[in-house]
């Protein structure tokens, strides 16, 4: 049972991050994080101290992204406790930070989308078809609603709904287009999460269909990468990803290996010839 000085401090907290806009995705994933916090340690959120907070973020055995995203909520989880004069000082703002982690882009090979296309049933197959055909976060493809889908002078296009409440306007494939027109009006996965379902359960749904090491990001890092070698227009990928930095569109490219031998073999060809 988790203490009740931390239920009502996280939820005066995420009441404040409401009235700022702050999508529900985050609100979900900031009270997941802070009730996280909540259940390792035995003092109440205002009796917290910063030894602590370190001492349990110190075992915690997180990636670098999580660590990265864990100190960034408990900084404003105690900036609002500051402000609403629960506490003095920000504990969080002694974590260390940490830097934000650089990894390997990991597009799904072509074999394996193919083969979960073939396995799918259609409401997944849909599902995996808007992740790798247009570069959708699984929460926006849970969102996709009939009245997204609109026609333009050159082809059909999707509002998409993305992170942060943004949103951004996509083109899609034709025969794409032609499956959502076939759909029933509405959202195109209804569920009990404001009309449609979870970001988590779409994710589950198509990490079900496609092999142990391969996800639904793993399809918009396919996206990102076939896109920027059709394009070679990195801020093209930015826009169409949704990204609000080119430098985060970078780390989901995987250069080709042969554009990279075809460079090394030209210029070994032309230190030779020199």
């Amino acid at each position: 049972m988790l203490d009740r000085r931390w239920l009502r401090a996280i939820d005066g907290y995420l009441l404040d991050q409401k009235a700022g806009g702050k999508p529900d995705t985050t609100l979900r994933a900031r009270r997941d994080q802070l009730q996280h916090l909540a259940r390792r340690v035995e003092a109440g959120p205002y009796e917290l101290t910063f030894d602590q907070l370190r001492d349990m973020v110190s075992s915690q055995e997180w990636k670098q992204e999580t660590r990265r995203v864990r100190r960034s909520t408990y900084k404003s989880f105690y900036d609002w406790a500051v402000a609403e004069g629960h506490v003095t000082e920000n504990i969080a703002d002694r974590l260390p930070k940490v830097r934000m982690s650089q990894g390997r882009p990991k597009p799904a090979p072509d074999r394996i989308y193919k083969e979960a296309i073939m396995a799918a049933a259609p409401r997944e197959r849909l599902m995996l078809r808007l992740a790798a055909d247009v570069g959708m976060r699984r929460a926006e493809v849970a969102k996709v609603h009939t009245n997204d889908l609109m026609e333009e002078g050159d082809g059909w296009s999707l509002l998409i709904h993305g992170k942060g409440n943004k949103e951004r306007i996509v083109p899609v494939p034709i025969a794409l287009a032609e499956t959502i027109l076939a759909m029933p009006s509405g959202f195109l996965f209804p569920g009990r999460d404001e009309g449609h379902l979870t970001p988590r359960f779409v994710g589950k749904q198509m990490a079900a269909i496609l092999p142990e090491e391969w996800t639904a990001h793993t399809l918009r890092h396919r996206f990102a990468t076939r896109a920027y070698a059709a394009t070679h227009d990195l801020l093209l990928v930015q826009h169409m990803l949704g990204h609000s930095s080119p430098a985060t569109t970078r780390r989901y490219i995987e250069y080709g290996r042969s554009e990279m031998r075809s460079v090394v073999e030209r210029l070994s060809t032309e230190g030779i010839a020199a």
